[in-house]
């Protein structure tokens, strides 16, 4: 890709399943220079070991530590911003951790980058922070305000600040999938939650093409959301039983900590001001400033005929798509032998 030719790109949380993901993709286009930025020194190791690449660099750090951060920016010309603490209940558990790291580590980065005039920013965000209910969503929908809040004071020839919103990407860390597989093949019970609670189905090839879309086409505090199928969690395990032939019980254990039954990608307000973009919605940000006088007096008055975009109400795959679906992914193939 010409967009990256000769550049300097630094991805967030490189050594996670979406940065590496992201990596992958990024080595096939002419690059400069790759800075891979985690506080995982073991999984910086093996990605140096395998990818044994000179021009792909690595730092130890954390978002949370402002001078690191300056350190590993400098000459940079793009950031991915995808460190973050995800998983549901060890944010509800400790959201101080989540806040540190979701909220004041997405600061610095922002910050960071503003400092050493780094060209674009592109900030990975996620269904859970629309209507939060839990930690982790909370604090990530502060990262899409901390974000906004940042580009009202930028103009468009300065650093281009935006963020993404996805829904479940499947098989990435943590996913319900590979725990399912595990249980399928070792013939326990397969423990879900509520069979008809709903969620987006992302592959993490999707993921990647969305924050690609979103580096080239946003403008200042641009926000892109990926359209995405959905199934329920009863669909998904009857696809995967399928596929390993197996018929291993099922065993529900109710929701856990911060759930809800069905996600939401978009609000109906967002959606009225959304541009379709194909596979994505491109929602501009609220840019209107602290000086309320003339909104007493103007208002909008078309009404919003609009429905919020949910896992409950966006397209349900079948069974058989599913399947499809979870062929498709190398990691389901590797499983099946």
């Amino acid at each position: 890709m010409s967009d990256f030719a000769n550049k300097t790109i630094l991805i967030t949380g490189g050594t996670g399943s979406f940065g590496h993901a992201l990596l992958d993709r990024l080595v096939k286009s002419d690059f400069g220079e790759i800075r891979i930025f985690s506080r995982d020194e073991l999984k910086q190791e093996h990605m140096r070991i395998e990818l044994n690449n000179p021009k792909i660099k690595f730092y130890i750090g954390d978002i949370r530590d402002r001078d690191g951060l300056d350190h590993a920016m400098q000459g940079v010309d793009f950031v991915f911003h995808a460190a973050a603490l995800k998983q549901v209940p060890s944010c509800e558990f400790f959201p101080m951790q989540a806040v540190m790291t979701n909220i004041i580590g997405s600061h610095n980065v922002i910050e960071s980058s503003i400092k050493q005039k780094v060209k674009r920013v592109v900030c990975l965000g996620t269904d859970k922070a629309v209507y939060p209910v839990n930690a982790m969503g909370m604090t990530k929908a502060l990262m899409e305000k901390v974000t906004h809040a940042a580009a009202r004071g930028m103009g468009n020839n300065e650093t281009i600040l935006s963020s993404v919103r996805y829904g479940n990407v499947l098989y990435s860390r943590g996913s319900v999938i590979p725990l399912f597989i595990k249980q399928i093949k070792a013939g326990l019970p397969i423990t879900i939650t509520v069979p008809e609670m709903t969620r987006f189905l992302l592959p993490l090839r999707d993921a990647i093409e969305l924050v690609i879309f979103a580096f080239q086409h946003a403008q200042q505090g641009d926000l892109f959301i990926r359209k995405a199928p959905a199934c329920t969690v009863e669909d998904l395990v009857i696809a995967l039983k399928n596929l390993f032939n197996s018929e291993v019980s099922t065993k529900i254990i109710g929701m856990r900590h911060g759930e809800k039954i069905y996600e939401t990608l978009a609000t109906q307000e967002e959606l009225r001001k959304a541009e379709e973009m194909g596979d994505y919605y491109r929602v501009r940000m609220d840019d209107r400033d602290l000086n309320y006088n003339k909104y007493f007096t103007e208002g909008d008055t078309a009404l919003a005929d609009l429905s919020d975009y949910t896992s409950h109400n966006t397209q349900r795959l079948s069974i058989q798509e599913v399947e499809s679906l979870l062929l498709s992914l190398p990691e389901v193939q590797a499983e099946l032998g």
